[in-house]
């Protein structure tokens, strides 16, 4: 490998948006730094499974029920 090429490769505290910490190794900042997360795995429906809703802008979805609707069915 090519010498002085990589970023330094550290441990950095990272604050979850609920305040609790875990210390990680990272690229980010300096030595000790701390991250604070406005998003995380804890909070965001996108990990938690939070509600989500199907929207059917100008019928897409209905015209593709339509048309495959009945392909896997039996």
């Amino acid at each position: 490998m090519k010498q002085d090429i990589h970023p330094d490769y550290h441990f950095i505290q990272v604050t979850m948006t609920d305040g609790s910490t875990y210390r990680t190794r990272s690229t980010y900042g300096k030595e000790g730094a701390n991250l604070s997360l406005d998003i995380d795995p804890r909070t965001h429906p996108a990990w938690t499974g939070g509600a989500h809703t199907m929207l059917d802008r100008g019928g897409r979805v209905s015209r593709f029920a339509a048309k495959f609707g009945g392909f896997m069915k039996k």
